[in-house]
Order: structure tokens, then sequence, then C-alpha cells
């Protein structure tokens, strides 16, 4: 069975198991009902023995979320037929990937922004070793980390920061000198547990 097609049947299998709480596919800071744009997000995995997961780095000069990881992704557009198409016209854009180097797998769980963004998570293969290039401006960088690094729970501390007076939990991934914190590591986590790496407590 290829990489593709595990994929695939653990998705579908996650999707039937279980039921996100609304906690995981929200934001914490999110108080009440706010409006929400459409945007999705690339999770690129690549076809490796070991498979990779294709992350971004944030230029410094962004006015929002400068410098921090990121996967490929951003706003859909009207001109977008879904989702689908959105994420991965956001990294050819940010990365240089190629969509027809895409082997689109499926939807994982929607993440809700407290910046207003109703991020819809889609997972696709690419062969590895693809001659990606960060985009000038907006990415500073793109790395490649293992895909059982990123999805394994052992990996991923709960934190709590206090904010408008209130403590806020999320997560944190740390590899090497990499830090994977608030939506990036929200959104891994929610696939962790879609894939089977680690199960919701009932």
């Amino acid at each position: 069975m290829s990489l593709a097609e595990r994929l695939r049947a653990a998705l579908e299998e996650g999707h039937r198991r279980e039921t996100l709480t609304l906690s995981d596919v929200r934001d914490p800071r999110i108080v009440g009902e706010i409006a929400l744009a459409p945007a999705a997000v690339l999770v690129a995995i690549t076809d490796r023995p070991e498979p990779g997961l294709i992350l971004t780095e944030r230029a410094t000069s962004l006015r929002k979320h400068a410098g921090q990881i990121a996967f490929p992704g951003g706003r859909v557009d009207e001109g977008d037929a879904d989702e689908i198409a959105g994420a991965l016209r956001e990294a050819q854009e940010e990365i240089a990937l190629p969509p027809d180097a895409v082997q689109v797998i499926g939807t994982s769980d929607r993440y809700c922004t407290f910046t207003g963004f109703d991020i819809v998570p889609v997972l696709g293969v690419i062969p590895p070793d693809l001659p990606l290039r960060a985009q000038e401006g907006e990415v500073a960088n793109w790395f490649e980390l293992p895909l059982s690094f990123a999805l394994n729970p052992a990996n991923r501390i709960r934190r709590e920061v206090d904010y408008a007076g209130t403590m806020r939990a999320y997560y944190e991934i740390v590899w090497r000198d990499r830090r994977i914190w608030g939506i990036t590591a929200a959104i891994l986590a929610n696939l962790s547990r879609r894939l089977g790496h680690d199960r919701l407590v009932t």
C-alpha cells in the first residue's frame, strides 16, 4: 500500500471514529461569535520511507505572525474553486510547489482563529526533494521535519498563557531550533488524532 493510500485510509477511519470538541477546533481567545473568512493550508507530506512534513517560517517583516512557523496557505480567494484549490494556489505562491505535484488525500478538521479565519487543512502527498523556493517578502524559509515527530503526542506540550486576564491553553512542539505553536500546533494535534497517533479522552 502506498503512502497516499495509507494516509487516506487512516484519515477516513479517523473521521468515522471521533468527533472533536469545540475547544479543539476553535482558538481559545475567541469569545462569542465572530465573522470568519474562508482559508486553507496545505499539509504537504513527502513520499519517503520516513515521510516528512513541509513547513514555512514567516518573514520577520510581516505585520501579523512575523517569524512564526506555519503551513503554506492563506485566505481562499473568490477565484478558487474550493478550499483545496486555495491551499494549492497558496503553496505555489509561497514555496513554488507545483499544484500538479500534489496528490490530494483529503481534509482534516477546520480550525477557527481569533484573527477571523476558518482554516481547512488539506492533506497532500508530494515527491521528495522538490526544488521549493521561499517567496521573498512573505516567507523567510521553508523546512522539512519528520512527520512522525510532528504527530507524536509525546513531542506536543500543552502550555498556558494569561490573555486578557484569562488563562488560555495552547500547544507547542519544538524540533531542533524550531518552535511550532499556536494554530499550526493545534492543527497538527487534531491531525494526530485523526490519523490514530493519539486518541481523544472519552
